[in-house]
């Protein structure tokens, strides 16, 4: 699975409950998080997996934070061969978080089965703020913090995502996108 969505949509904290959930069920889960790398130093923070701390200390789980170390498309030169290495390691699901979002950040949606966009529930202009091209390209838009003051926006935005997406040309003759 391929995650992608803007800063603070609660990606990481996602990937961790999800995780969890799926390493109670037996699964075997790899995690492979992007982390946008400095122009100027090359670095990254590689903060992923410190946020994933219960998921990080799950022995049925692993957890690789990488930079992009300047590649386009917000995964790795080389996240497919990452996950060939984690599925032939007998990892059974591979999720790939990656850096974030924008138009071109859907690199990751040819690599995997399923590309999900989080959002959160009150960004502002949301339809304005996520480009169409990594809308077209989601199998599965996920409204995340959708609870408590946020019911109400979170279903607001949900109606908005549904009529968007409706406008979009289908990229399969069996599966809609949902939201």
């Amino acid at each position: 699975l391929g995650l992608s969505g803007p800063p603070g949509a609660g990606k990481s904290t996602f990937i961790e409950c999800f995780g969890k959930m799926l390493t109670e069920r037996k699964h075997k889960v790899s995690v492979l998080a992007v982390d946008p790398s400095s122009s100027t130093s090359g670095g990254s923070l590689l903060g992923d997996k410190t946020r994933m701390t219960e998921l990080s200390r799950d022995m049925n789980a692993y957890i690789r934070p990488s930079p992009t170390r300047g590649t386009l498309g917000g995964v790795t030169r080389t996240t497919n061969e990452a996950i060939l290495l984690c599925e032939g390691g007998g990892y059974n699901i591979v999720l790939v978080e990656t850096v974030g979002v924008g138009q071109s950040e859907f690199a990751v949606a040819d690599m995997v089965d399923m590309f999900i966009l989080l959002l959160p529930p009150a960004g502002g202009d949301e339809l304005q703020g996520i480009k169409r091209g990594i809308i077209e390209m989601a199998d599965l838009v996920a409204i995340n913090k959708a609870d408590g003051d946020l019911v109400v926006p979170a279903r607001r935005i949900q109606a908005e995502y549904v009529s968007a997406m409706k406008l979009l040309r289908k990229r399969s003759k069996v599966w809609r996108p949902k939201v």
